[in-house]
């Protein structure tokens, strides 16, 4: 039997169970990396990591946007280029699945849509409608060319094995009628007619067209999802949620490894061979990609972080449920499955056509402890959990009980720029009526305006007042943030939130007895990325009005002259040519004006730790380094703990120098204040292990010489003999200190923990022994390693934590 190396195939098919690559079925497991959310230096390490992690196949997005900003005008350069980022997956021996859209959604800037089709007469995003088909047709027929030139399909010898065709229609579809299902039925054939030769696939998309497969999206599919629209499509699982994206204002949503492999495990026993997540590795929303109010950094809590960093428990439990899995890849697509039930709320799901043949996955949906009594044995099965046999004996794998480590993530700041001399400012100024070029008898909207060229819209007017007064300012705003100024005095600010948008702003004010200039800021943070008609969407001011205490003077209707995006922006003073074509000046007081640009340099830090920008005392804005944008900031926009959504924002080491690296913010608010400003370092500096007796043990893949990998994998697996606490430091440190040993009962966990009332007195010593200046260690949970059983008939566990330097 020929060796089939991942990467290298040459035929894909499917049939009722699983993807068919070069006549072998198979169970795949799959994480998104997004090649734009990262850069090309980080690709190599990112996939290398996935790999290890047991990741088969590396999913992505093809971004419109990024790619033809400019009807015909394409761009495949630097972190856009979907062709070499390809080839580096291939390098490691990894499959692709290729999500084209157009239309991806995805927290990214317009769904991915260029905003230029927003212009195209007569247009109707995602429906029917001859004009979008033509341009959607247009764009996927140039990908498809780009892929097959390079013979990136795995029908040409490439990695690509899946490609999707639009996103998520299924959420939208309602609003578009018996225009929606044509226009289903077009896209289908359109994906056919591209002629690739891997499957298609439609998520959430109960309806998908043969032989298109339609697909799962969410956290929960191996209970939420319907299955295939035929016996003869494949369970597939294209977004698996590792966590969730987040939105300045709320807090992250944190999802345990635990409930992930649960759900993993429980769409395997259902006959699922095709798992995604969604996100392995979310990365960073450079520059102004983020849809509205999601933050800079995206799905931080994915398996790698967004510093590419290894998230612990989740990146290593995952590893040992895909092991797990692996180990019964010949039985579980045997195509025999027999269901049995165990109890009221236990299920053992077996597969298998021979006795020497089994495999088997017992699942709990209980919230309590479970005995269960399966093929002649007893089996205690915990809380929510589901229980892998490989043999239909012994437990390999529980995807509740956690073997892998943790780890601690910190951050050190190597360079602090807390002095004035660092610092040079520039402030906009406020434009008047009469600098404006462009001109409205009545409120434009923002996005028609600007055609996404800048966050910033400035509107203003002028208007004449027969004698000063207090005033008041009173506008309704549909959007994400507004500025006012009056006579260019700054009165206030409001802003919107994720799931509101429209405000008020009212603000009090003193006009002067004559001509009165009035500027609106209106910025944009992102902007929508979801749901029907994207084309119709409105941001912008709805009303705006003054009351004296007299007489409300209504501008809805006035002259208004419009200025899009900041003088700063015009000249690109975020770049070193930039930089000298305006007036810089030394900064001189932390109480600064709003809209100011800040300018500075600072060092590479040493080594090859991930380096992140602390912006923990500025307001709202957007940072440059060397001319590059690392993304909006929104520090002031506080969750309802009274906690900034995201304070560290990453620095690729590709953009850095040497040396006297240009730091450009701009800053919206007053209160921003650059000399809290800090240069650090991320790294994983302390690991910590809690593991007990009772858990399975660690799955040791067999790997035997002379055997190919289709041999091996159907080896009667083994495992080491006793369950162990196994550490790990990241690469370059060592184990340098054991902070904490407890072999017994000890009391908490990784993030909290002390001495239980079991505890041997060797355990600090046995593990110093075991892992002092080591990189990785292992430490069997067994009471011969610590001398002896201090209090038998007891479960015990040992809980290490220790540092690495």
């Amino acid at each position: 039997m020929a060796v089939i190396v991942a990467g290298d195939a040459a035929n894909v098919t499917y049939d009722g169970r699983s993807l068919i690559i070069d006549g072998q079925h198979k169970i795949l497991f799959s994480g998104s990396i997004h090649y734009t959310r990262s850069t090309p230096q980080m690709w190599p390490s990112l996939i290398a990591k996935a790999k290890s992690g047991g990741i088969d196949v590396i999913d992505t997005y093809v971004f419109w946007n990024i790619h033809e900003p400019q009807q015909g005008q394409f761009d495949f350069t630097g972190r856009r280029d979907i062709v070499k980022f390809i080839k580096e997956v291939k390098a490691h021996g990894l499959y692709v699945c290729l999500r084209i859209g157009p239309f991806i959604q995805g927290e990214w800037s317009y769904g991915g849509l260029p905003f230029w089709l927003h212009n195209v007469q007569g247009i109707v995003f995602r429906t029917d409608n001859e004009p979008f088909k033509y341009h959607m047709k247009r764009y996927a027929q140039m990908i498809v060319k780009l892929m097959k030139s390079e013979n990136l399909y795995a029908s040409q010898g490439g990695p690509i094995i899946l490609s999707q065709i639009e996103n998520e229609y299924g959420m939208v579809a309602r609003a578009f009628r018996q225009d929606g299902k044509s226009y289903v039925k077009w896209a289908a054939k359109l994906a056919v007619e591209l002629d690739t030769g891997v499957p298609w696939v439609m998520c959430k998309q109960d309806d998908a067209p043969d032989p298109l497969v339609n697909a799962c999206n969410g956290r929960q599919c191996g209970e939420t999802f319907k299955g295939p629209n035929s016996p003869n499509k494949p369970a597939i699982w294209t977004e698996n949620w590792t966590s969730f994206y987040q939105t300045y204002g709320e807090e992250p949503l944190i999802r345990s490894a635990e409930d992930i492999a649960f759900h993993v495990a429980l769409f395997i026993a259902k006959n699922g061979s095709f798992v995604n997540y969604y996100m392995y590795h979310g990365g960073t929303n450079f520059g102004r990609n983020a849809s509205q109010f999601v933050i800079t950094s995206y799905y931080d809590q994915a398996p790698l972080d967004e510093y590419g960093l290894l998230r612990q428990p989740k990146w290593g439990h995952l590893k040992e449920l895909h092991a797990a899995v692996k180990l019964c890849e010949e039985p579980l697509l045997s195509g025999l499955q027999t269901t049995i039930s165990l109890g009221k709320l236990q299920t053992a799901f077996v597969f298998g056509k021979k006795a020497n043949l089994c495999a088997a996955l017992l699942v709990n949906q209980d919230k309590c402890d479970s005995t269960v009594q399966f093929r002649n044995s007893s089996y205690r099965l915990s809380p929510k959990s589901i229980s892998v046999l490989p043999d239909c004996k012994n437990v390999a794998f529980n995807t509740a009980k956690v073997n892998a480590q943790y780890n601690t993530r910190t951050r050190e700041p190597r360079q602090n720029l807390s002095s004035l001399h660092m610092w040079e400012t520039f402030t906009e100024t406020v434009p008047s009526f009469s600098e404006t070029s462009i001109r409205s008898e009545s409120l434009l909207e923002h996005m028609n305006t600007t055609q996404d060229t800048s966050d910033y819209l400035w509107q203003t007017t002028r208007f004449e007042q027969s004698e000063g007064a207090p005033s008041v300012l009173k506008v309704n705003h549909l959007g994400h943030v507004l500025h006012a100024f009056v006579n260019e005095r700054f009165i206030g600010s409001m802003h919107g939130t994720f799931k509101a948008h429209s405000f008020l702003l009212e603000k009090n004010m003193s006009l002067n007895n004559g001509t009165n200039n009035m500027a609106l800021l209106s910025v944009m943070v992102g902007l929508p990325n979801s749901g029907a008609h994207l084309e119709r969407r409105v941001i912008g001011s709805r009303s705006v009005k003054i009351w004296n205490g007299r007489y409300q003077l209504y501008f809805n209707n006035y002259s208004w002259g419009y200025q899009v995006g900041l003088k700063g922006e015009k000249y690109h003073v975020y770049t070193e040519d930039g930089a000298a074509k305006v007036q810089w000046k030394h900064y001189r007081d932390s109480k600064s004006q709003p809209l100011t640009w800040y300018k500075a340099s600072f060092e590479t830090p040493e080594g090859e730790d991930p380096v992140a920008l602390n912006l923990g005392s500025m307001g709202k804005g957007e940072a440059w380094v060397n001319g590059q944008s690392i993304g909006r900031y929104w520090v002031s926009f506080h969750t309802s703990k009274g906690n900034p959504s995201q304070i560290w924002y990453h620095i690729p080491r590709s953009f850095l120098k040497p040396n006297s690296n240009l730091l450009v913010i701009l800053e919206e608010e007053r209160e921003g204040n650059p000399l809290g400003i800090t240069i650090d370092t991320v790294s994983v500096t302390e690991v910590c292990g809690h593991v007990s007796n009772t858990y399975p043990h660690p799955v040791i893949s067999p790997r035997k010489k002379g055997l190919n990998r289709n041999e091996q994998k159907h080896l009667t697996y083994r495992y080491d003999r006793r369950p162990k606490v196994q550490l790990q430091c990241p690469t370059g440190r060592k184990i340098s200190k054991v902070l904490f040993a407890s072999f017994g009962t000890p009391n908490g966990s990784c993030g909290s923990y002390s001495i239980g009332s079991c505890h041997s007195p060797n355990s600090l010593a046995v593990v110093q022994k075991a892992c002092l200046r080591k990189s990785r260690c292992s430490v069997p949970v067994w009471s011969k390693t610590f001398g002896g059983d201090s209090c038998p008939h007891t479960v015990k566990s040992l809980l290490v934590r220790a540092q690495c330097s």
